[in-house]
């Protein structure tokens, strides 16, 4: 994959947390119950954090290319889709069924930082 549309889903998905997380501080507020704002604000989080990551991936990957960046990047987008995506799913549907697939997306941003790690390793033998 071109690194540089990493660097750009990465800037997108930071971007759409940004207001996501405006719109939760301040329209759902008085939408949703405690615990659903929870979990609205855990999902916009760790789109963030793996929006960065995306980010990350891209920048190590124009310097070195590698399978595992590579990887990362994909698990990250998997996990940002079925973790953050499938919790706003929830939210906005209040569709319960669509919670069950949310772990996958947690064990898909794991697999993503570990790839990372791993393609460090080349990264830096290579140096």
């Amino acid at each position: 994959m071109q690194p540089t549309l990493f660097i750009f889903l990465g800037g997108v998905l930071a971007a759409l947390a940004v207001g996501l997380g405006a719109l939760g501080a301040h329209a759902l507020k008085s939408e949703l119950p405690p615990q659903q704002l929870v979990s609205f604000h855990t999902a916009v989080q760790y789109q963030m954090y793996h929006a960065i990551g995306l980010v990350l991936v891209g920048l190590l990957s124009l310097h070195h290319h590698s399978r595992f960046f590579d990887g990362a990047g994909w698990s990250m987008l998997v996990g940002i889709t079925l973790f953050s995506g499938l919790i706003y799913a929830w939210l906005a549907t209040g569709r319960r069924f669509f919670v069950y697939p949310v772990p996958v997306g947690g064990v898909a941003f794991i697999i993503g930082w570990l790839l990372l790690a791993i393609g460090a390793i080349g990264f830096w033998g290579r140096n």
